[in-house]
């Protein structure tokens, strides 16, 4: 396993920056997650790290050594990564265990079938070594594609949006099962994916992209409880914004105050989270709706012709009006 380290990396398309000045670490042994809608270039990033593009400025090392940068491209079979395709790119014509041999064919037949079933064994699937990929569910299908790109001793794994496609349990089992086999591996691997849920859950260090630039780079904890930007905040669950100037410390909202630590008169842009917003009964805000959201419902309040929205715990008592608290922890400042 290595250290995988992009430094000012830039990447065009017909004269667009595709990726501009990007700058990230994916740690040794740990899981880098890249959150970013479509176009904000996570899957770019991972072509370029496997070698299948050159970059057009910048850097790109596997542990010391220089895999890319301007007038150098090392080939992808030089590179020892594995890789992880939302579409799992099984082989059709070959049983679980031929495909997760088929990047052990340095080894004895023997070794590599042997290597193989322990692998099937690691991601829970043994007993299903002779099993084709057509009889297999998009789940299983994925495992086996795990294995395939870990049996190898890869110096650090991709995988792109790796559970895309599967219901919601296959989603939460799949995503425990590949985190604690990454872990048991103690594998390097970035993780791209637009599910900050998946993001959070998954990443030991958390990069938040949009339109092909780093917005921040930090834990799952830091980038939730410390957003860098507006943008940044969006990336990590529902937001409510409201533009004002600081007063007093703090940007006056119809819900309540937000703290800034801005010079007062600036312009600026109060963010908070949809959970922050605590509701109890009173006149503050009228109700305009309420939605079940799993455990939390999710409620629709207008004051002073603003309309925020909050999630409560399911099935709170609420009535045509409530009073609303905004905790300190979700609410942000930026200057406008």
């Amino acid at each position: 396993m290595s250290t995988v380290t992009l430094t000012r990396v830039r990447r065009a398309y017909n004269g667009a920056w595709s990726l501009d000045d990007v700058s990230l670490t994916a740690p040794e042994g740990k899981v880098l997650a890249l959150l970013g809608p479509s176009g904000s270039g996570k899957s770019t990033i991972l072509r370029l790290i496997a070698g299948l593009e050159p970059l057009d400025a910048g850097e790109i090392r596997i542990g010391d050594q220089l895999a890319s940068s301007v007038g150098v491209t090392l080939p992808p079979e030089q590179r020892r990564l594995g890789m992880v395709f939302q579409d799992y790119s099984l082989f059709p014509h070959l049983t679980a265990a031929a495909n997760v041999g088929f990047g052990l064919d340095k080894l004895a037949r023997a070794e590599r079938d042997a290597l193989a079933l322990r692998w099937l064994d690691r991601v829970g699937l043994k007993h299903r070594a002779d099993a084709y990929p057509h009889e297999l569910s998009g789940g299983e299908q994925q495992r086996i594609a795990l294995a395939r790109s870990l049996a190898p001793q890869p110096r650090a794994v991709l995988l792109d949006e790796p559970f895309s496609g599967l219901d919601p349990v296959q989603r939460a089992e799949l995503r425990d099962a590949t985190l604690a086999t990454l872990a048991e591996a103690k594998t390097t691997a970035l993780f791209v994916t637009h599910d900050a849920e998946d993001a959070l859950q998954v990443a030991d260090r958390l990069a938040i992209l949009k339109s092909g630039r780093l917005l921040q780079e930090a834990t799952p904890r830091e980038a939730y409880d410390r957003p860098t930007s507006i943008d940044a905040a969006a990336a990590l669950g529902p937001i409510n914004v409201f533009s004002g100037r600081v007063e007093s410390g703090a940007i006056t909202t119809p819900f309540g105050p937000v703290a800034a630590a801005l010079p007062n008169g600036t312009a600026a842009q109060a963010a908070v989270r949809a959970e922050a917003l605590a509701l109890s009964p009173g006149a503050a805000a009228r109700v305009i709706e309420v939605r079940p959201h799993g455990a939390h419902d999710l409620v629709r309040i207008e004051a002073q012709g603003a309309i925020w929205r909050a999630l409560v715990p399911a099935r709170s008592t609420l009535g045509e009006s409530v009073d609303v608290t905004i905790q300190p922890a979700g609410a942000f400042a930026f200057s406008a």
